[in-house]
């Protein structure tokens, strides 16, 4: 009997971490339940960072999406299906030739990373869960889809005809979290609105407050999957503020448990809570909007 985790992300990250000991044949139904319970935390584990993957790129916000982009060509509903097909598959050849068609079709970069890549992790993330997938399939799927991310980045860039604006940010995520998809999805956008960025992909493991006492940032993004993530999120907005360079920095943060909770950003002491696509342009208006307050109070004084 295959166990799946019911206690909540706590309960299965402490499983996850516990050593299965193999005690003979004695105790065979004690080793086949502990092996047991083991795979359902590593399960756990994948279909958090599937449904992340989803929650984390703007699942509500797509729609947003398309109505700034209505004159657009988007991923269908079939396209995104033969996406997953193709990923389940392991069919290199015919994911390659589906991102070609949605380009000649006119469909944009951010069209196919808000309405191809991020459903398509949200697919994946259901067929684990139903037991229709098995642990290498769903793994290899989402390596292929951050690989495509990657592969993507260079015409996303290209898409827009802009300088760089000199703007720098930082993008992490505390060490527990088990995705990076969606903060590497955020750090393209920033990128492509000429956007200095530290983070993203390689977030996990970056010591923010070391970072910010150290160099100049303008804007710092944290993500978090879960309510388990507030206290670390609190504790550190906090230590960021305090020992940031730049007095003016606009801290933004993002994730699924935002998504549901958005009055919880400033519960943290973040500015805003936001989502890849408007993330720079909201952080540069809160950035033009303290400049201008400073000038004023300037001049005032």
């Amino acid at each position: 009997m295959r166990v799946k985790p019911s206690q909540g992300e706590a309960a299965v990250r402490e499983r996850s971490h516990r050593p299965v000991a193999w005690s003979g044949a004695s105790d065979s139904q004690g080793s086949a339940q502990a092996i047991d319970a083991t795979l359902g935390a590593a399960k756990a584990r994948v279909s958090r960072l599937a449904r992340t993957l989803e929650t984390e790129v703007i699942p509500r916000l797509v729609r947003q999406h398309r109505h700034a982009d209505e004159n657009h060509a988007l991923p269908t509903a079939a396209e995104v299906q033969a996406m997953v097909h193709a990923m389940v598959d392991d069919s290199e050849d015919r994911v390659v030739a589906l991102v070609a068609q949605l380009r000649e079709r006119g469909v944009t970069i951010g069209s196919i990373f808000l309405g191809l890549l991020t459903p398509a992790a949200r697919e994946l993330g259901v067929l684990w869960q139903q037991d229709r997938v098995d642990f290498a399939t769903v793994t290899v799927s989402l390596g292929r889809l951050q690989r495509l991310l990657r592969q993507l980045s260079p015409d996303f860039g290209n898409e827009v005809d802009h300088p760089r604006n000199g703007r720098r940010v930082l993008l992490t995520q505390p060490d527990t979290e088990q995705h990076m998809f969606g903060l590497s999805m955020v750090a393209e956008f920033f990128r492509r609105d000429g956007w200095d960025v530290l983070g993203g992909v390689a977030g996990v493991g970056i010591d923010a407050t070391a970072w910010v006492r150290r160099d100049w940032f303008d804007a710092i993004g944290f993500s978090i999957g879960s309510e388990l993530g507030l206290p670390w999120l609190r504790q550190t907005i906090a230590d960021v503020r305090r020992l940031s360079r730049n007095p003016a920095l606009v801290v933004l943060v993002g994730g699924p448990i935002f998504s549901i909770h958005p009055q919880w950003a400033g519960d943290v002491g973040a500015d805003v809570t936001t989502d890849g696509r408007t993330a720079p342009q909201i952080a540069e208006t809160i950035l033009r909007r303290r400049a201008q307050e400073q000038a004023e109070s300037a001049r005032l004084s």
